[in-house]
Parts: C-alpha cells; structure tokens; sequence
C-alpha cells in the first residue's frame, strides 16, 4: 500500500511521493539520509515531515548543509516533527535551494 513519504537523499534532496517502500523515492546510486512520513497542513499553508523511514532511519539534518526542495514548496514553510513531539522549523534552520 502507497504512503506519502519522503526521503533526504545524500545529495541533499528533499524527495517526496506515494510509494510503498522509501527505497523506492531513491534513484540508482543515491544513498538516503533517511526519511520519514509527510503532510501538507492547508489549513496552515504548511509541509510536516514526521516520524522515521523503517529502512533508512530518522532523518540526519546535521548532515545536510543545503536541502534541495522542489520548487513547488517555494515560500512553504517546511517543519520536522520527531516522534518525541520536537520541531525543526527546516525553512529557518536549515539553508533551502529549490529547484
């Protein structure tokens, strides 16, 4: 069954969509980051990322010094809840490219 997840690729892409597994968001010869599960909040205008990826892991933010995001989420505020209930507002705290 199809899921919106998301992944952070070891080239900084923020990648999102409705597959099964997250391997499936990976192109060949990509490594993950990890990943997680997304939302996007319209009554806020705003992009959640929570959880973990059971395959990859919770996202490693610290390794990230730009996140690619595709140019739709321009101007979309971008937050990372954890399972113990802590935000990382992504679009203040981390440099943002969109492409």
């Amino acid at each position: 069954m199809e899921h919106p997840k998301f992944i952070i690729t070891s080239g900084g892409h923020l990648r999102l969509g409705m597959v099964t597994l997250h391997r499936d968001l990976l192109m060949p010869h990509e490594e993950c980051l990890g990943g997680g599960f997304y939302e996007y909040d319209y009554a806020s205008n705003m992009l959640i990322l929570s959880g973990k990826s059971f395959d990859y892991g919770t996202p490693r933010w610290g390794k990230v010094t730009v996140l690619q995001v595709p140019e739709a989420y321009r101007g979309v505020p971008i937050v990372y809840r954890d399972h113990w209930g802590d935000e990382l507002n992504i679009t203040n705290d981390i440099t943002i490219k969109y492409y």
